[in-house]
């Protein structure tokens, strides 16, 4: 299909159209929705960047062009030019008066455009995640997550870090053989990586700092709203790292975030209703509680009754468990030390109480749960391989790993943080489904 306007004011987007108030403009989108009033129609159009109402009077055009638009049906292209007038009450504070149209493609009322503005149920959303995008909540939920990628990379650009790729597959599990997905890899049995760390490490031993950011993989058969079977996540690793510079770096890359989508989405939060009263109070520092103290909260809390089960300590926190503890922070709280037998093989033993490992995760508030997990690492090649054989993993796929300890072992850590977890938080979101285009979920991979 081409395309071609005689149209000739200045293109822009709805985004931008604040900067041509008074001004004839021109853009190109969709029909949102469609009110009649009388004599005056008011299209609301989008573009991919917002919304935006005209106003069309039928004495102020020619009957053909007030007949087109009369007739759009919804999400039908248009190229549509007016001119940009600021009105408070309108959504993002402008109107355009539309003064011609082109149609693009008319939606067929006999087959009309499946998401109508009633309300709809998940499944049936689901099934048109390919449309549902288009709506403006899920439009800004998108917009929201693609600031926080940006985010995440410019505060590690800016801090001299080096941006590694890990492979996608990989000869062996980083975390649990459990949670993997088998891809047959020639004559040979791979996986597709749950986390991209392990070989971070290596490149963090020769580059010093640096990151990834990919795609990462879970076959957990979990149907809760934290958990997706495919997201995406960024991985910070530093050699001469402990676990207290990993937790001051997790606590300066949150508020630098949270920030990041204050300055620059609160259009897109608003959007999606978020209170951001809530994000504003994101900024260092945040409580640093150990394993034993989250132990004798979630203990307290079950004697108010505020719990249903009794936690006991050498457990791991469970999502009731990290709820009830982030919500007695009204900012992210971080937890660290837990019982190493509960954690990764890899995890450096706490020189003064070796049954915890240096580790942490940080919990975000408002019942969100954790978004970051990180640890220091083991750095003895002897303890290391003794963890290995503990956890009944193939030595040989593991050869390369421990000879990041027989070359130059230094201390050093990392963490990992999902960012579709980081996303359903500083949106609010009720579901970690809407945080990705196309979520992959047990029982979902269409479309």
């Amino acid at each position: 299909m081409q395309v071609s306007t005689t149209m000739s004011s200045p293109l822009t987007t709805i985004a931008d159209i604040g900067k041509h108030e008074g001004q004839t403009v021109t853009l190109r989108g969709w029909l949102y929705n469609l009110r009649e009033s009388g004599k005056l129609l008011f299209p609301i159009f989008r573009d991919g960047s917002g919304v935006i109402q005209g106003v069309l009077p039928k004495n102020a055009v020619s009957p053909e062009i007030f007949e087109a638009v009369k007739g759009l049906t919804q999400e039908s292209s248009v190229i549509v030019e007016g001119k940009v007038r600021a009105d408070k009450r309108a959504p993002g504070g402008y109107e355009l008066d539309v003064s011609d149209v082109q149609v693009v493609q008319r939606v067929s009322e006999n087959d009309p455009y499946p998401i109508s503005l009633k309300e709809h149920g998940v499944d049936f959303l689901m099934e048109h995640r390919h449309l549902w995008v288009r709506t403006p909540r899920q439009a800004a939920i998108l917009r929201v997550r693609a600031e926080i990628i940006k985010a995440a990379r410019d505060f590690f650009d800016e801090r001299g870090f080096t941006l590694t790729d890990p492979p996608i597959l990989t000869p062996a599990a980083c975390e649990g053989t459990t949670t993997l997905f088998p891809v047959d890899y020639f004559d040979e049995q791979a996986y597709l990586t749950q986390s991209g760390q392990l070989y971070i490490e290596a490149t963090a031993m020769a580059l010093g700092k640096v990151y990834s950011f990919g795609p990462t993989f879970r076959a957990e058969k979990s149907k809760t709203r934290r958990h997706l079977t495919e997201f995406w996540m960024v991985e910070p690793e530093i050699a001469y790292a402990t676990l207290d510079d990993l937790m001051q770096l997790a606590e300066d890359f949150i508020s630098f975030l949270v920030k990041r989508c204050l300055d620059r989405r609160a259009s897109d939060l608003q959007i999606i209703g978020r209170d951001i009263s809530k994000l504003a109070k994101i900024e260092a520092p945040f409580a640093r509680i150990t394993y034993d103290e989250a132990v004798k909260l979630l203990q307290e809390g079950h004697a108010k009754g505020a719990l249903e089960n009794n936690f006991e300590w050498g457990g791991d926190l469970g999502s009731p468990d990290e709820t009830y503890i982030s919500s007695q922070f009204d900012k992210p709280v971080m937890v660290h030390r837990y019982p190493a037998k509960i954690k990764a093989f890899y995890m450096e033993p706490d020189p003064d109480r070796p049954d915890l490992a240096l580790c942490v995760d940080v919990l975000a508030p408002e019942g969100y749960g954790e978004i970051i997990g990180g640890s220091q690492r083991m750095a003895s090649y002897d303890l290391l391989l003794k963890r290995i054989r503990q956890h009944g993993l193939p030595e040989e796929a593991f050869k390369w790993y421990l000879d990041l300890r027989k070359y130059g072992s230094v201390p050093h850590a990392g963490f990992g943080m999902g960012i579709e977890r980081a996303v359903a938080w500083i949106c609010g979101l009720e579901h970690v489904r809407e945080t990705i285009p196309f979520p992959r979920m047990l029982h979902r991979l269409y479309p």
